[in-house]
């Protein structure tokens, strides 16, 4: 298989210096290219920023904005059997970029905020026969949430975590399916789900009926 893996934060300027971001890490997304190469398959990796170094043997694509990312997975999606995203996409960016640097005033400011492109709904749209596996990090009404991003978005699975993952060495997740049942779980460093999580791949996203 050809895989395209979405991984890390994106950024989202509200001058030419300061920015809107989170804390993620890319770990799991990086853990998750290496896994698929050691299983013998194609990894297509687009990265926002990390200080992590690629895994030797992808197709990396380096992006910053949620607005590139969405660009170059559309181009690099039809050309992949399936795509697992777990980058932390920003939800939100300024309505209006400021040239240059803001300058302190000594009052407060306000700033406008509109939704960022949706990266994952964007790539459901060009789904067809690809497979999607998104990833949703819940801490209210987890499954609930996550079961309402996996059918909104048009994915075949879902992994759910919290938000204890974010830029930390392990996680502790669960796979949901179209109905909202946990079909697998896996917990420990990163690698270590990130290799469970590719072998339930290799076994079941070929299957006929999970793609739709």
């Amino acid at each position: 298989m050809r895989i395209l893996v979405t991984a890390g934060p994106t950024r989202e300027y509200l001058d030419d210096v300061r920015y809107i971001s989170n804390a993620s890490s890319g770990r799991m997304g990086y853990a998750i290219a290496q896994a698929i190469l050691d299983s013998g398959h194609e990894v297509v990796l687009v990265s926002g920023p990390v200080s992590l170094t690629p895994p030797v043997g992808v197709e990396f694509h380096a992006v910053e904005s949620t607005e590139q990312m969405m660009h170059t997975c559309q181009e690099l999606f039809p050309h992949c059997d399936g795509v697992i995203a777990a980058a932390a996409v920003c939800d939100y960016k300024p309505h209006r970029r400021i040239e240059g640097k803001m300058s302190k005033t000594g009052s407060p400011i306000s700033l406008e905020m509109i939704e960022t492109d949706d990266v994952l709904a964007a790539l459901g749209k060009q789904k067809d026969s690809h497979w999607i596996l998104g990833f949703a990090l819940e801490a209210q009404n987890e499954r609930e949430n996550a079961l309402q991003k996996l059918r909104r978005k048009n994915c075949n699975w879902i992994v759910l975590n919290r938000p204890e993952a974010i830029a930390s060495e392990e996680n502790s997740v669960e796979l949901l399916d179209e109905t909202g049942t946990t079909i697998a779980s896996w917990s420990g460093t990163k690698t270590h789900v990130a290799e469970q999580l590719v072998e339930w791949l290799n076994q079941n996203a070929s299957k006929p009926g999970h793609s739709r």
